[in-house]
């Protein structure tokens, strides 16, 4: 938990600096507080927390309780989160009218986070919903439970809070909040494409409920960035956040994070926040008068970025808590760094103001015990009348750094990833606008009707779906044939060439910098005759009469087996479908997600009741720090095998003692121990139901020592009693 703190005398000085303008007769829309945050992005590469009240990530991460929600990991699975906690920002000012500026007040800012907003409703968390309000969950994916023809994308998380209430639920007030009367349609968007499952899209339409007109307003997103591999580092206190650095492209419009020297080398990404567009558009530049009769040149997206709790630098300063926050946030949303601040006393550093203006390259802010603040704004929308709206596009996405260079460094190469991870995420926005400017050319109207189709991408065939059947030493896999009849939304052709098995070698998972995609390898491929790739056909691996499991309506149509897997090991396998690609419009062969079908299985024994089949453990003898161990008493594992579809399993010192038991079934195989939380790759583990694993810790939660030990097995079915022995060295 992070916290913010004023002297008493700093809070005296600025306490009565704004008040509520008076006859103010914003539209109370009966709102109350009805926080959803249970949802988060999973069909894609980047798993992002977001809420129905304008908060993404989550700052009560803790992997050590189970639940936890994700905070921008990625890759899935693999530990390092991105984001402490983030919330959309909107800043303006009231007025009568849009012709003068009659009874202006303010400015305003409504913050869905801030430094200081940490889990628990305080200053800073803004926006309330309507009582029973959830976040609504669609797809386009015709298999998903969640399908809706109205699905943008793969996965939609769609949310509707406002600024107008100004208690919570309970009545508890919300600590420094002036409503400036407005309310908020999000979507976010995600796709499992492999060149789009990166980012994820949020959609801001923001429309004035109030009696005002709104005035010079800033939209942004606010982050805590803290890009830390949670594997390594458990602990959330003060060190965990200081290791970060910050930096922004003005060219492109991205503000980005990484991890200086905090869990180098296991934390080599960035995590970035990209402006994408508005409806309607606003000028790149302004003539802005800052209040001093200057005028100055402010760019419509700003950047800005701070320490936490910094209230000494006079560049990287913290906004303060109490009224005269929201003047300091508002120029901060201009992008304003430093200088003599006309909206706090209380900062009051000598020489004149300074803006960013054309932002510099890799402009990192000082290291320390607290986490940075990146805030992108866009801005501003000059007079939004009562009912009145805007819409407001940005980002989130993550990228691996590219190149040798040292992780800890920041260097224009190392950032090649993150750029082109950006494009694809403008290529969404931009849709059949494909030179983004605005207006549909020659070429451009691929629907016929001469409008601009935002958030379509290419599309590679659909995903098979994929059935893998594990077995002793081995595994068997089938999928059907649903992706031979996709059609490519850009180019209207059926270009299906073929598919692509993967799998992961013994071992992949035994690391604290987990890559499922970085472990995948080809293992067989079949394609079409005609087509770029080896021309096998797919006579190898069709079935003569298609194969139907129990309870499963699909038809799989392919079978494909691998041998020689090594039992109680994870392995992973996806089979993927790819086209011939589109060189009319420059697009090279596209492939389905790895992770959409993905499975995650560990061979071994089948159940068996059968009294002449012996039943076992491996490794035995056990000696600590088994290959497959992790670096604890806790990341220890043994399997026991030849099990029964039911039974229970005792163990016992020689003298008889009880050491543990265990409950088998089919459905239990022990995926309780933290190895699997440990090592799991982010899947759902598919055993084959004989065996079980066990992580040497006895009932009364203690590491058994060096010694023989005794087991017995009882089939709960028959009754039969089965024992046996292992040798335990440390």
């Amino acid at each position: 938990m992070k916290y913010k703190s004023l002297s008493l005398i700093a809070l005296a000085i600025i306490s009565c600096a704004f008040m509520p303008s008076p006859g103010d007769n914003t539209q109370k829309l009966g709102k109350t507080l009805d926080d959803d945050n249970s949802l988060y992005t999973n069909v894609g590469n980047i798993a992002l927390t977001v809420s129905n009240f304008g908060v993404y990530g989550d700052a009560l991460l803790n992997l050590t309780q189970p639940g936890h929600q994700p905070s921008c990991e990625y890759p899935i699975g693999s530990g390092i989160e991105h984001i402490f906690q983030g919330g959309l920002w909107v800043g303006g000012f009231k007025k009568d009218n849009g012709i003068d500026n009659k009874g202006k007040s303010g400015p305003f800012v409504t913050t869905g986070a801030i430094d200081n907003s940490s889990g628990s409703r305080s200053s800073g968390f803004e926006f309330t919903n309507s009582k029973g309000a959830k976040e609504i969950q669609r797809s386009s994916l015709l298999d998903s439970r969640f399908y809706n023809p109205l699905a943008i994308s793969h996965q939609d998380l769609i949310s509707d809070y406002s600024d107008t209430n100004l208690t919570t639920l309970d009545g508890t007030l919300i600590v420094d909040h002036n409503p400036l009367g407005i309310a908020i349609h999000e979507e976010n968007y995600a796709w499992n494409f492999p060149f789009a499952d990166f980012f994820v899209i949020k959609n801001y339409t923001i429309t004035n409920v109030s009696d005002k007109y709104l005035d010079s307003v800033y939209v942004g997103l606010w982050t805590d960035a803290v890009v830390r591999n949670t594997k390594i580092t458990y602990i959330k206190n003060g060190a965990f956040y200081g290791h970060g650095g910050d930096g922004y492209d003005d060219s492109l419009k991205i503000a980005y994070a990484y991890d200086i020297d905090g869990d180098v080398p296991f934390t080599n990404s960035y995590v970035g926040f990209l402006f994408l567009g508005s409806t309607p558009t606003i000028p790149d530049y302004t003539l802005l008068d800052i209040g001093t009769g200057v005028l100055d040149t402010i760019g419509a997206t700003c950047f800005n970025s701070w320490q936490f709790n910094n209230t000494t630098d006079p560049n990287f300063f913290a906004p303060p808590d109490g009224p005269t926050g929201d003047g300091v946030r508002y120029q901060k949303m201009q992008g304003w760094f430093g200088g003599t601040n006309r909206f706090n006393p209380y900062f009051n550093s000598p020489g004149p103001l300074s803006h960013t203006g054309i932002n510099p390259d890799n402009l990192r802010i000082p290291t320390g015990t607290g986490g940075r603040s990146e805030l992108i704004t866009h801005g501003y929308y000059k007079n939004i009348p009562p009912g009145g709206s805007i819409n407001v596009v940005f980002a989130v996405l993550c990228a691996k750094k590219y190149g040798n260079e040292a992780t800890s460094l920041d260097t224009r190469l190392e950032r090649t990833n993150l750029y082109n991870n950006a494009d694809w995420a403008l290529r969404a926005y931009f849709g059949n606008d494909k030179n983004r400017n605005g207006k549909i050319d020659p070429g451009e109207d691929i629907f016929g009707d001469g409008l601009i189709h935002r958030y379509i991408l290419p599309a590679p065939p659909t995903v098979p779906v994929m059935k893998v059947v594990p077995d002793k030493n081995k595994a068997t896999i089938y999928w059907d044939k649903r992706a031979e009849a996709s059609v490519d939304p850009i180019s209207a052709l059926k270009d299906f060439a073929g598919y692509r098995i993967y799998r992961t070698q013994s071992g992949f998972d035994l690391t604290n910098n987990q890559n499922i995609l970085g472990s995948l390898v080809v293992l067989a491929q079949f394609d079409s005759a005609g087509v770029t790739g080896f021309n096998t056909g797919f006579k190898a691996v069709e079935l003569a009469t298609p194969m139907i499991f129990p309870n499963d309506t699909t038809k799989y149509y392919y079978k494909y087996e691998v041998s020689n897997l090594l039992d109680g090991w994870q392995y992973l396998f996806s089979v993927t479908a790819f086209d011939k690609g589109d060189p009319v419009n420059n697009l090279g062969p596209l492939e389905s997600s790895l992770l959409a079908n993905m499975k995650s299985i560990l061979p071994g024994t089948l159940p068996t009741e059968d009294p002449n089949i012996k039943i076992g453990v491996y490794p035995n003898p056990y000696y600590g720090n088994a290959i497959w161990d992790g670096n604890s008493e806790r990341l220890r594992k043994i399997y026991f095998y030849n099990l029964p579809s039911d039974c229970q399993i005792t163990i016992y010192t020689l003298a008889g003692d009880i050491v543990k038991r265990l409950d088998h079934n089919s459905a239990s195989n022990g995926q309780d121990i933290r190895w699997f939380d440990q090592y799991a790759a982010g899947s759902n583990q598919q055993f084959t139901g004989g065996e079980h694993a066990w992580d040497l810790i006895t009932d009364n939660d203690q590491a058994i020592a060096t010694g023989l030990y005794l087991f017995t097995v009882k089939d709960n079915k028959n009754g039969n009693i089965k024992t046996g022995k292992f040798l335990i060295i440390k």
